[in-house]
């Protein structure tokens, strides 16, 4: 007799799903991407209509993946949609650009919202952030090697602190803060800046293509995951407005341009330094529990790697006394923390990880739209439990989108969207010596 083969079984309501979506998509990205956004929109209307856009791209984009998730369910996600639809070698470029450019660019990227919000409590000098950086990613790395497991508690207690951060920006925005200066009307065309504001926008948006994956626990999933997409970004994206108004009424557009610390100074415009420094204690914890839930799944993306291809199979290695794939842990920590080292070096940090990792992103996401329509095409005896609405017309948007984002992340951002790309490319000598041992 076969062995019975465990499969995800379908457990999750909609009111679940609905939580894990708003859970995933909102992190530490909404107390810091708004002044960048303000610093290149043109005035209120265009930074609002700048979050509106992300939740209207956002929710085409979840519908894309929902199709994709449902049909084809496995752990690798878009490494298993594109090595079915280009093949082996495209899903191995997806794989070096995860482990080396997204999601140790989203690391490092964490690490300087906890590094900006850490030195509003205690600064370090110069180079505050970087060191905060630095030090987050080694001490959660090795927590993770060492295979401490954040208990359900401890999650629990960092998701009530960005729950509670964003209530106290929206209470004090509407409440208590007056702009510190008036909005003035800018005298710089928007037309190119714009494509930058929403760069930054649709980083706070991201998330909701790993809560696709949910598709196959969810109950009825051909009528609710429609359901749950729609609410859950629709919930996002009504909280992500009702933040952002806050901002504008707290602070002014000129003033959040020129923040580092949006809620920070929104609280401290309020109620002076303690109400910052509040702020700043729940954030830098937020940003803190983002970055221990990244550091977890990229080592896992990179085990999951190591166990396809010979030549990385140093990667591959399961530490059974820890429950914990080390290597790969530890090969992610230090590409990580070169990436805080570039940020630093540019004086920029947060600002150079958007740019390291922009257009690498919006590259594969434009290829896992497109895998769709081939996937469609070549495997269209397979089953669909959920079918997009308005094919081809709801795909082909998405990858307009993405065009449109990848276009914007080459030509309006600085150099470290030139190094993302080149540490893309090496990955097809790469590829190449890989090949050789297999």
């Amino acid at each position: 007799m076969a062995e019975k083969v465990a499969a995800p079984k379908p457990t999750l309501s909609v009111a679940d799903a609905v939580a894990i979506i708003v859970g995933i998509v909102i992190g530490s990205g909404i107390f810091k991407t708004p002044s960048l956004v303000a610093a290149n929109t043109a005035n209120e209307f265009m930074f609002l209509f700048a979050w509106l856009l992300g939740g209207i791209i956002s929710f085409i984009g979840a519908l894309c993946y929902a199709e994709l998730a449902t049909t084809y369910p496995h752990a690798g996600g878009e490494y298993h949609f594109l090595n079915r639809s280009f093949g082996r070698d495209i899903a191995f470029l997806f794989a070096w650009a995860r482990a080396t450019v997204i999601q140790t660019g989203s690391i490092a990227m964490l690490g300087f919202v906890f590094g900006d919000y850490a030195s509003e409590i205690f600064p370090l000098g110069e180079h505050s952030s970087a060191i905060y950086a630095a030090l987050a990613a080694i001490v959660l790395t090795t927590l993770n090697v060492m295979g401490v497991q954040q208990g359900k508690w401890t999650q629990n207690i960092l998701t009530a602190a960005k729950v509670l951060g964003l209530l106290l920006v929206f209470a004090v925005g509407l409440l208590k803060a007056v702009p510190s200066e008036p909005i003035p009307t800018p005298d710089r065309s928007p037309s190119g800046a714009f494509g930058l504001a929403m760069i930054f926008v649709l980083l706070t948006y991201g998330g909701w293509n790993e809560a696709a994956y949910i598709s196959a626990e969810l109950k009825d999933v051909r009528r609710n995951m429609l359901r749950a997409l729609m609410l859950g970004i629709g919930a996002i994206t009504v909280i992500y407005l009702l933040v952002n108004f806050a901002y504008l009424k707290g602070l002014g557009l000129a003033a959040m341009a020129k923040s580092e610390v949006v809620a920070a100074d929104l609280l401290r415009n309020a109620w002076g330094d303690l109400g910052a420094k509040f702020i700043s204690v729940l954030i830098a914890i937020s940003a803190l529990g983002a970055m221990n839930a990244t550091i977890f799944t990229g080592a896992r993306t990179n085990y999951a790697w190591g166990q396809d291809f010979k030549a990385l199979h140093l990667l591959g290695v399961w530490h059974e006394r820890t429950s914990t794939p080390v290597n790969a842990l530890v090969v992610q920590g230090l590409i990580s923390l070169g990436l805080v080292a570039l940020g630093a070096a540019t004086r920029k940090g947060f600002s150079t990880m958007v740019d390291y990792t922009a257009p690498v992103f919006w590259f594969f996401f434009l290829l896992t739209g497109l895998s769709l329509f081939i996937l469609r095409n070549t495997d269209a005896g397979t089953r669909r439990p959920f079918y997009i609405p308005l094919y081809p017309l709801t795909p082909l948007l998405f990858c307009v989108f993405c065009v449109y984002m990848l276009q914007s992340s080459l030509s309006y951002t600085g150099v470290g969207a030139l190094v993302g790309v080149a540490v893309l490319l090496v990955g097809i000598p790469v590829l190449m010596l890989v090949r050789r041992y297999e």
